[in-house]
């Protein structure tokens, strides 16, 4: 008997041995998508057959990055203005790509047509900033630079979120994605009065991620000079004293060298505004009223009585290792810099 069993096994086809002895062998067909493993059914016979049957995969897109002298105008503002809020708020990345540079060419060329929709348009741009698609991203910093440029400071009260994404953006390991977020960040400080700016970036020099700190740093130490002299003892000189202070400790050498450029440009302006009297002939009362100061009252007087021990020790090592002539330059900058304001 079990030898005519075994007789009858052998006379079945290969398939239908291994279905019949071992069922739960059988497994589906694993393929590989995107380097992650994935169950995949094999092709149906009627796809195999029919090519038609198989989704044929669309065509890439590619985005023509454009820069703002190289852009066109829109041949109806009145109908751009109508669809952009819409635009920028799609699903379609390539439509928000479109929008993006809509916005660009009205701030360029119908700057007064959009001013009322700044509070719907800025918005958007952040969330194109948060886009995961480089493409959008990219174009999103392209056209914050533009906006900064036309609006100038019309935007500081919506300039909160667009600080924080570009210099989220600035810090990131995309190259190309970090140099656009960049040129924004310099046409802010650039175009928004220092002023007004300087308040929204202090707050970002202790954010906790290292390298949003650098480039706020770096925005920061672009801004202090664009106040001027005057600028600067308005805006108060121990405030920017304490802020730069602070950096002059951070992880990064970008934060570092940040500091140390606006501290001496601070240093250039106190001795300016408070000059020692060393010539006895010299009475006090020859000078301006502001500038009368105690012989005691120094540099180094200063930051003491603003600074903690450590604080005003580090600052005095980075303030008197320059020469004299080098932070006279800086003064003469900032003081231009002041007559151009």
């Amino acid at each position: 008997m079990a030898s005519n069993t075994l007789k009858d096994m052998n006379t079945l086809p290969v398939t239908e041995k291994m279905s019949e002895c071992k069922p739960s062998l059988a497994k589906p067909c694993v393929g590989k998508t995107n380097g992650k493993s994935e169950d995949r059914p094999l092709p149906s016979s009627a796809a195999a057959l029919d090519p038609s049957a198989v989704d044929t995969e669309k065509p890439a897109v590619e985005v023509e990055y454009i820069e703002s002298e190289n852009l066109d105008n829109v041949d109806d503002a009145d109908a751009v203005l109508k669809t952009v809020v819409a635009g920028l708020d799609s699903k379609d990345w390539v439509s928000v790509c479109d929008a993006l540079n809509n916005v660009r060419r009205l701030s360029i060329f119908h700057k007064e047509a959009m001013l009322h929709m700044l509070e719907k348009v800025i918005p958007l741009v952040v969330k194109s900033l948060k886009n995961p698609r480089s493409a959008v991203c990219k174009t999103a910093c392209m056209t914050s630079a533009d906006i900064f440029s036309a609006y100038n400071n019309d935007i500081t009260d919506l300039l909160d979120s667009l600080l924080t994404q570009l210099l989220l953006k600035s810090s990131q390991d995309k190259r190309f994605v970090c140099e656009a977020a960049e040129k924004a960040l310099a046409s802010m400080t650039k175009y928004v009065s220092p002023t007004l700016l300087l308040p929204k970036l202090q707050p970002c020099l202790k954010n906790r991620n290292p390298r949003i700190r650098a480039k706020a740093s770096l925005c920061f130490s672009r801004s202090v000079p664009r106040l001027g002299v005057e600028g600067i003892k308005e805006y108060g000189i121990d405030k920017l004293v304490q802020a730069a202070a602070s950096q002059l400790t951070d992880q990064l050498p970008e934060s570092r060298e940040a500091a140390r450029t606006v501290l001496l440009e601070l240093q250039s302006v106190y001795e300016k505004a408070h000059p020692i009297i060393k010539d006895e002939t010299s009475s006090p009362s020859s000078l301006p009223e502001e500038e009368q100061t105690p012989e005691g009252v120094t540099w180094e007087m200063f930051c003491q009585s603003k600074l903690s021990a450590l604080s005003a020790q580090a600052v005095l090592r980075v303030t008197n290792v320059v020469a004299v002539p080098a932070r006279e330059g800086l003064v003469t900058a900032g003081s231009s810099s002041s007559s151009q304001l």
